[in-house]
């Protein structure tokens, strides 16, 4: 990942097809490769990863999962451990998204667990953090993403947060149309930042911060004029190409 250029990651989620990946790598290929001001990384599901292999070698844009074993191998029927994505020549894998961790009771300690076997095969994660809607409402939003970025810290130190992005996802804002504002985004980043840089008294090189939860292009623009940011976690938009190309010029230009 080059420094100081925003950050796309797009979590295809449980979507798309061979002909459909097709189009649409084709398309993030020949309209996003000049970019010079992004770093693009799409998340895909796990079969499809030979295609993005095939279709985004020798670009500038990246590839990755959405998820990741936390055994190294073994008797673990369905799952999928880093090295093997790394054999895909995986650079991204999104780690303690709320859609995992609430469907298959994932606890901190677990994403901890994954978060280490990432970093053992140099692939950058994406940490997903964030509240419920009943947990903002309480006032205890930072109360929650610090324990859950704790967690990690706790066992493994603070500087394994070299070289990793943290997405700070509110749970209540996925999938519901509902974005966090430019306010509460920048609050909890510079809460974030404070929490790993500043408290722990480290310097962790390339460590980086993004938003997701119904990104759009309607929004997208105010969320990279915050300083705080450095890019987005795009979910079902990433999937509609116009949106996503939207997105990606606006983060371009800003």
């Amino acid at each position: 990942m080059r420094e100081n250029k925003k950050i796309i990651i797009a979590n295809m989620k449980m979507n798309g097809s061979l002909s459909f990946n097709t189009d649409y790598l084709n398309n993030i290929k020949n309209n996003f490769n000049n970019y010079k001001n992004l770093n693009i990384g799409l998340c895909l599901p796990y079969p499809y990863l030979f295609q993005a292999k095939e279709f985004l070698r020798n670009t500038n844009i990246g590839w990755g999962s959405q998820n990741v074993a936390k055994f190294e191998d073994g008797p673990h029927t369905g799952e999928v451990s880093a090295s093997m994505l790394k054999e895909f020549d995986s650079q991204y894998v999104i780690v303690g998204h709320s859609e995992r961790s609430t469907a298959y009771c994932e606890s901190d300690a677990n994403i901890a667990d994954k978060f280490k076997k990432i970093k053992k095969y140099n692939m950058m994660p994406v940490l997903c953090v964030g509240e419920t809607l009943i947990e903002r409402e309480a006032g205890i939003m930072e109360r929650v993403v610090s324990s859950q970025i704790n967690a990690i810290v706790k066992v493994y130190g603070v500087e394994i947060f070299e070289n990793s992005i943290v997405a700070y996802e509110p749970i209540w804002a996925i999938g519901s149309d509902i974005a966090a504002t430019p306010d509460q985004v920048n609050k909890m980043c510079i809460f974030i930042k404070e929490l790993i840089l500043s408290k722990h008294n480290s310097e962790i090189k390339n460590f980086n911060i993004i938003y997701g939860g119904s990104v759009n292009r309607k929004n997208a623009v105010q969320l990279f004029a915050s300083k705080s940011l450095d890019g987005v976690l795009i979910g079902r938009a990433s999937i509609i190409f116009d949106e996503f190309l939207h997105i990606c010029s606006a983060a371009e230009s800003s």
